[in-house]
C-alpha cells in the first residue's frame, strides 16, 4: 500500500474520518498481531477461571489442552479454504472476470457500494466465501478506481460478510433451531426461519444497520492527501510453465497432462451438480462444500499438475496464521466452557432482565461470550438454556431474544481478529491495518443495534 504524501499539511477531511482516526491510534499503539491477542485472551480467561470458578488451575490447563485439539479439523479446513480460493482468485481467468467486474465502478462511491452489495450477498450464500472473495474484489476496485483508501475497504468488505449472518439462511444458529432435532427442541421446539431470521424486527434492523454501515463507509473516505492505496502484488503472477522443446518421457507428458486435470475436475463437476440437485444451492454450501467448489474449479484454472500443484506452493504461505491460531482459540473455548465460567457471565445478565430487556441483555452477552467462543453453534450450547429457560420465565419473545444473540456473536468478531485472518491473509496485511476501521464499524453497530432492540419490539409488538 502507498500514501499521497505530496501535500505537507494534511487535510482534516469529514468529521467522521477525524473520529474514526482515534481507533487507528489505538490500533497502532495498543492491538498487537492476532497471535499475541489471542494469547492474551488466554492468560485472561485462565486467571478468571480459576478466580470465578472452581476450576483449579490445573482444571483449567486440562481444559485448555482439549479445546486446543477440538478445533484441528477447523484449522483445517480453514486453512485449505484460504489457499485453494486463494489459487483460485488468483488465476489469469478469475481475474480477468472480476476485473471486468470492477470496472463497472466509475468513482470511489460506486466502488464502495459495489463491494458491499457484493458481500452482503455473497455472506448470504455462505460466509466462507464471502470472507475470501469481498478482498479479492477490493483488490481489483482499487486498481481500476483511483482514490480507494483500502483499509476502509476491506473492513468495511469483512463487515458485510459479519452482518450477512443476522439475516442469511446460512447462520449456524438459524439452521441449528429449523432442525427437527436440535438440543433444545423440547424446551422451544423447532423454529423455522420464516419466524426465526424473517420476522419484522430482525430485517428492519438488518437493513438499517447494512445501509448505514454503506453510509458511514462513505462519510468516512479520507481526504485526498491521507488516502493509502491498494498496492499490486506484482511478484505474484501465474506461473506459466514453459515449452520443452526436448523429447518428453512418460513422466513429464503424465506432469503435464491436461485431460488428467479435465477428469478430475469432470468427476467433480457431477458431484456438485447432483449435491445442488438434492439439496438446493442454499441447502448445499457448507463449509466444506464451497471449498470443494473452488478446488474443481482449480483443476480447470490451472492446465497441468505441475501447473496447479506450484500455485498452491505459491500460496501455502497464507495459511500460517489460519492454522497456528484456531487451536489456540479452541483451547479458549474449552476452558469458557468447561469451567462453567460462560453460564456465570450469562446468568448475570438474565438475572437482572425483563421481558422487554431481555434480547438488550442477549445481545451485550452474547458480544462479551463471542470474544473467547468465537464459534457461534459452540457458543449457542453455552448461552442458549440460560436465554431460552430466561425468555419462557419472562414470558418474552424468544425469535427476538435469539435475533439479538446473533446479532451480539456476529458483532463482535469486528474485535477479535479470528475470522478476518484470512481475509488479512489473502490482501497480505496486518490487523492494525484495519482493526481500527473495525472497532469505529463495531461501536456504530452498537449503538444503533442498543436503541433497535429497544425500540423496534416496543413498536412491532
Amino acid at each position: 500500500m502507498s500514501t499521497n504524501n505530496n501535500v505537507k499539511e494534511k487535510s482534516k477531511g469529514s468529521l467522521l474520518w477525524r473520529f474514526s482516526q482515534r481507533f487507528n491510534f489505538a490500533a497502532e499503539n495498543i492491538i498487537p498481531d492476532p497471535l499475541v491477542f489471542c494469547l492474551i485472551l488466554t492468560v485472561i480467561l485462565f486467571i478468571s477461571g480459576v478466580l470465578f470458578t472452581a476450576f483449579s488451575p490445573v482444571d483449567m490447563l486440562n481444559a485448555w489442552f482439549k479445546g486446543i485439539w477440538s478445533q484441528i479439523g477447523f484449522a483445517f479446513q480453514m486453512s485449505f479454504m484460504v489457499v485453494t480460493c486463494s489459487v483460485a482468485a488468483r488465476s489469469r481467468q478469475v481475474k480477468n472476470f472480476l476485473s471486468k467486474v470492477a470496472k463497472l465502478a466509475k468513482s470511489p462511491i460506486v466502488a464502495i457500494i459495489l463491494l458491499m452489495i457484493f458481500g452482503y450477498i455473497s455472506s448470504f450464500m455462505n460466509w466462507a466465501f464471502g470472507t475470501i472473495a469481498t478482498p479479492v474484489l477490493a483488490m481489483l476496485l482499487s486498481k481500476n478506481v483511483k482514490g480507494l483508501h483500502f483499509p476502509i475497504l476491506v473492513a468495511a468488505g469483512y463487515s458485510t460478510m459479519i452482518l450477512g449472518q443476522c439475516w442469511g439462511p446460512s447462520a449456524s444458529v438459524y439452521a441449528l433451531i429449523a432442525s427437527p432435532d436440535h438440543f433444545l427442541v423440547d424446551q422451544i421446539g423447532v423454529i423455522t426461519q420464516d419466524v426465526s431470521v424473517y420476522n419484522p424486527m430482525n430485517t428492519i434492523l438488518f437493513f438499517i444497520l447494512a445501509l448505514g454501515t454503506i453510509g458511514l463507509t462513505i462519510l468516512s473516505m479520507p481526504p485526498k492527501d491521507q488516502v493509502i492505496e491498494f498496492e499490486s502484488f506484482d511478484d505474484e503472477v501465474e506461473v506459466v510453465e514453459k515449452k520443452n522443446t526436448t523429447k518428453l518421457s512418460f513422466a513429464d507428458r503424465m506432469n503435464g497432462s491436461r485431460i488428467l486435470m479435465w477428469l478430475i475436475g469432470l468427476g467433480g463437476l457431477v458431484v456438485i451438480v447432483s449435491t445442488i440437485m438434492e439439496k438446493g444451492f442454499l441447502g448445499s454450501l457448507s463449509l466444506n462444500f464451497v471449498i470443494f467448489i473452488f478446488l474443481i474449479a482449480n483443476f480447470f484454472l490451472y492446465s497441468t499438475p505441475t501447473q496447479f500443484v506450484n500455485a498452491y506452493r505459491n500460496n501455502m504461505s497464507l495459511a500460517t496464521d489460519v492454522m497456528i491460531q484456531f487451536p489456540f482459540y479452541g483451547g479458549i473455548s474449552g476452558m469458557m466452557m468447561d469451567s462453567g465460567l460462560g453460564q456465570e457471565i450469562v446468568g448475570a445478565f438474565t438475572s437482572i432482565a425483563t421481558a422487554d430487556t431481555l434480547p438488550l441483555l442477549s445481545y451485550y452477552s452474547a458480544s462479551i461470550l463471542n470474544l473467547f467462543i468465537p464459534s457461534q453453534g459452540g457458543q449457542f450450547i453455552v448461552q442458549g438454556p440460560i436465554l431460552m429457560e430466561a425468555a419462557q420465565q419472562l414470558n418474552a419473545n424468544v425469535p427476538h431474544v435469539i435475533n439479538a444473540f446473533v446479532f451480539g456473536d456476529e458483532a463482535t468478531n469486528l474485535l477479535q481478529p479470528l475470522y478476518v485472518i484470512p481475509a488479512l491473509a489473502i490482501v497480505k496485511m496486518k490487523l492494525k491495518d484495519v482493526w481500527g476501521y473495525m472497532a469505529f464499524i463495531w461501536l456504530f453497530w452498537f449503538i444503533i443495534t442498543t436503541i433497535g432492540l429497544l425500540v423496534l419490539p416496543a413498536i412491532l409488538g
